[in-house]
């Protein structure tokens, strides 16, 4: 009998240190869970943290690269420099004229008589002689402006005003080049030229 008392106090007791071992390791295990789960918090918000820093270098970046782009002035079209007013490392401010340029896309305004107008019409061929070359360059009409060129002047002509003389104005017609390097000549603006329609 006192056996079984001993064996029953020693299993009470082994039951008791298992269930005292089961609930100490519960509550370890329970502390490396909120640990663990702490520093996945802590990881996510470095994550976080780290995600703005990338979008504030993208848009710093960016910043950077239209900073850099106002350093260029680009042309609408190309051609040839002629009167340049800047050098390498001036500063220019905003509206500052800094070169002329010449497009390669040159044509003739030639101001015909009204009187010469009369079967003149877009798409007929011109030959055009520039004085400076002696040389006669195909091209043909491109349009006629719908009105004198006195009236687009600083101070136009008033008729109406006590003026009876009738005088036959210049009407602006333009001109275009079937090929601007026809013969390898150098055309730019203010040449001298005598154009010639050839009416159909």
């Amino acid at each position: 009998m006192k056996l079984q008392v001993r064996s029953t106090s020693v299993a009470m007791v082994a039951g008791a240190m298992f269930a005292v071992a089961f609930v100490s390791a519960n509550v370890v295990a329970q502390k490396k869970t909120a640990a663990a789960e702490a520093q996945v918090e802590l990881a996510r918000s470095q994550i976080e943290a780290a995600e703005a820093d990338v979008k504030a270098a993208a848009a710093a970046v960016e910043q950077a690269r239209l900073q850099l782009s106002y350093t260029e002035i680009r042309a609408a079209e190309g051609g040839r420099v002629t009167t340049k007013n800047v050098e390498p490392g001036n500063y220019v401010q905003i509206g500052q004229e800094l070169l002329a340029l010449v497009s390669d896309d040159v044509w003739v305004t030639a101001n015909f008589k009204e009187t010469q107008l009369a079967h003149m019409r877009a798409g007929q061929p011109a030959a055009i002689y520039v004085d400076a070359y002696g040389h006669d360059f195909h091209g043909h009409v491109d349009s006629v402006q719908a009105s004198s060129g006195a009236r687009f002047s600083l101070l136009p002509p008033e008729n109406a005003t006590g003026n009876y003389v009738k005088v036959v104005q210049r009407v602006p017609v333009k001109i275009v080049f079937d090929d601007p390097a026809e013969g390898g000549f150098l055309l730019g603006p203010g040449m001298s030229v005598v154009p010639e329609v050839e009416l159909r």
